[in-house]
């Protein structure tokens, strides 16, 4: 069955999707801009648009409903020196439903698929009308609840898997599954801002597309990105479709999560190289390429004759061998050929071809 979401068939055909978190960092952008939130959010999702990028996804919540008063950092002071959760989510939660169906119609408008990530059950319900995917947070993997919550609503999720281990994903998986059977896909994410280079554990991709085979697979990345973009590169060639990543329109931007968050440009590079990997590994068909045809006819071996051979002779395994190029009859049919009887006389290094050989009647053994 077809899904009405652009990006939940995309990753069902195989085809890498690329989704631009643009969180909150929208504030930074009008603040730097002097601009509203509403006109930053809105150029981030038609730069993101313009990029090729398939999807854009934002995170609802409110800072009082989201964390304790004692909530205290984990992410790099030196990026982002707000000490506490709640003080730094106060900064930027001040958009609900009238500001996120604007942005889901913009989105729609500009070609590009709409997500928010849910932090409540408030905005997990009114956000039902807006996406056509659920996006669960690595923060909420053990929120049974409200994964339930979520789950109840009958669409395909997108779930990270950031700071977990086996027992609690499978927990999790399970508690979708008991009420939810659309597609579902689980990220691969560690929950380090930003994520050292050394402790991207891109093989952890690989350890759930073996415990989970029926799920989609993917990549929530938040490591700074480099020229070569060689993390996401590498996370699609061991079978993550889908890559989330933080999105921003400056790079250098102090706070949030501008630091390791890619930009236009950058979007469309790791495209191009997707796209030009795609080229580089070709078809999983077990079979001839087109390309080689001239070489499996010319380097392949026929069988040929190693001596003179009269016409009327049988044929025995002493009189032949082996050479390129392989236009005659091949060498894996020695044992049929031997027993037959030249039908023409034969010169020595002649490629043998089928009407150069009859079968033998009794009078010529």
């Amino acid at each position: 069955m077809e899904e009405k979401s652009y990006i939940i068939n995309r990753l069902l055909q195989g085809k890498f999707t690329l989704i631009a978190e643009i969180g909150v960092n929208y504030y930074d952008i009008a603040r730097e801009r002097a601009i509203t939130p509403m006109e930053a959010a809105k150029l981030m999702i038609d730069e993101a648009a313009h990029a090729g990028i398939h999807a854009v996804k934002f995170q609802t919540y409110r800072a009082q409903t989201l964390a304790a008063a004692d909530s205290p950092s984990y992410w790099d002071l030196t990026e982002e020196s707000t000490r506490s959760q709640r003080e730094l989510f106060k900064k930027f939660d001040s958009f609900g439903y009238p500001e996120y169906l604007k942005l889901s119609a913009h989105a729609k408008a500009a070609g590009i698929e709409f997500l928010s990530t849910p932090f409540d059950f408030e905005s997990a319900d009114y956000l039902n009308e807006m996406m056509e995917v659920y996006k669960i947070s690595s923060s909420d993997l053990s929120n049974i609840p409200f994964i339930e919550h979520q789950a109840k609503k009958d669409k395909p999720i997108l779930l990270s898997t950031g700071a977990s281990n086996l027992p609690e994903i499978e927990r999790a998986v399970d508690t979708i599954r008991k009420f939810n059977e659309r597609p579902l896909a689980l990220l691969h994410c560690v929950l380090q801002y930003p994520t050292h280079i050394e402790n991207a554990n891109l093989n952890k991709i690989i350890t759930l597309k073996e415990q989970f085979p029926d799920l989609i697979i993917g990549y929530s990345d938040h490591t700074k990105p480099t020229p070569e973009f060689e993390v996401i590169t590498t996370a699609y060639n061991l079978g993550a479709l889908c890559v989330e990543k933080h999105f921003t329109l400056d790079k250098t931007l102090k706070g949030n999560d501008h630091y390791h968050a890619m930009d236009p440009d950058d979007a469309r590079q790791i495209l191009s190289r997707i796209e030009h990997m795609d080229v580089i590994r070709g078809s999983y068909e077990l079979s001839c390429l087109d390309c080689e045809s001239a070489a499996r006819e010319n380097a392949r071996r026929s069988i040929v004759t190693a001596v003179d051979i009269a016409a009327g002779t049988v044929i025995t395994e002493q009189m032949l061998t082996f050479k390129r190029p392989g236009k005659g009859i091949s060498p894996d049919r020695m044992e049929e050929v031997c027993g037959k009887v030249a039908a023409v006389d034969l010169k020595e290094d002649t490629i043998l071809m089928e009407d150069m050989l009859k079968e033998a009647v009794e009078e010529d053994m």
